[in-house]
């Protein structure tokens, strides 16, 4: 209990960090958020106009009182308007959210699935043509920026070819159309994939490589094991643990690689939503998704460290001596 109560303890103390953090930085960034409520009118506005609609919107208390009224608020599960959409931010957050789910979801599971297979196929053909050139590939790939991908890919099949639409999830008023919707999944789904298979596939190609040298496949070797058995048997099974480790970390890196593919395709989902709301000083709308993805990344980070820590018995007995000394002290 004092081990899963710590780690409770530091995932809220991270998020109350955050909220503060991201509460402060937006209301000081330059930029006026009248403009994103009341669009053009707000430059027509007299000094009293403006006092009223600050009041109206809360901004005229300082920072400080307008996050404690954020948290009581928040803690009632009342995040605010948006000031852009002039709805609940929870609603339209919820009518794009699925949509970042989609893309997200079928490329973690499409990079985690090709990630291991390519890895052990790497491992198997260690410093074979096979290995090498897979190596080559993953490496320019990976090192080329996601937008500079999808403007070539939009400039091929959009543009020249015609053959896959360049922005959007839907066709207009096709929304429950299946096959529509895979269709402007396409090429954002590609970018995601590409950015990030080879990254992951090399780092469990190396954890594969690492148990193979390690003395007890020497020792299987010399009782007669062959080559299969022992990548599959024995070093594959003991790469598992850490690849789950390795996918939790994953989880929010994938994630801020759809938010740039969202952006440069137009999709609707939370990252080009968040690009708007910062861009539009649209506070309550940006707070919540920085807390969202905020949450996840630190949540998927402890998970990971309490994957670590099960599976490598050395970690947790460091914590407990230095809590003993901690004590002792």
């Amino acid at each position: 209990m004092a081990y899963y109560g710590k780690k409770i303890l530091i995932f809220i103390f991270s998020v109350l960090i955050l909220s503060i953090t991201v509460f402060y930085v937006a209301r000081l960034a330059p930029g006026d958020p009248l403009v994103s409520y009341y669009g053009e009118r707000s430059e027509k506005m007299s000094p009293e106009e403006r006092e009223w609609a600050m009041e109206k919107l809360g901004l005229n208390d300082p920072i400080s009182v307008q996050y404690i009224k954020w948290a009581k608020n928040a803690l009632h599960g009342d995040f605010g308007i948006s000031f852009k959409y002039k709805q609940d931010v929870t609603e339209v957050i919820g009518g794009r959210i699925g949509n970042t789910l989609i893309l997200g979801g079928i490329g973690f599971l499409c990079i985690f699935g090709g990630s291991l297979l390519l890895g052990i196929l790497c491992a198997w053909q260690e410093d074979k043509l096979t290995d090498r050139i897979l190596c080559k590939l993953g490496t320019i790939s990976s090192c080329i920026p996601e937008f500079w991908i999808a403007l070539v890919l939009i400039l091929i099949f959009s543009v020249n070819l015609r053959i896959l639409p360049s922005s959007g999830a839907y066709s207009t008023g096709k929304a429950g159309n299946i096959g529509d919707r895979v269709i402007h999944l396409v090429m954002p789904l590609a970018i995601v994939i590409l950015e990030h298979l080879w990254y992951y596939a090399y780092m469990i190609r190396n954890k594969i490589l690492e148990e193979v040298r390690a003395d007890y496949v020497l020792l299987a070797k010399a009782k007669g094991l062959n080559k299969k058995k022992i990548m599959f048997h024995h070093c594959i099974r003991n790469v598992m643990p850490a690849y789950l480790s390795i996918m939790a970390i994953a989880v929010p890196h994938i994630l801020g690689g759809t938010y740039v593919v969202e952006s440069v395709f137009s999709y609707p989902g939370i990252g080009a939503l968040s690009y708007e709301s910062a861009r539009y000083h649209d506070y309550n709308l940006l707070m919540l998704l920085c807390m969202m993805s905020g949450i996840l990344v630190i949540f998927c980070n402890i998970v990971s460290q309490t994957i670590n820590e099960q599976i490598d018995p050395r970690m947790r007995a460091e914590e407990i001596t230095e809590q003993s000394e901690v004590v002792e002290q």
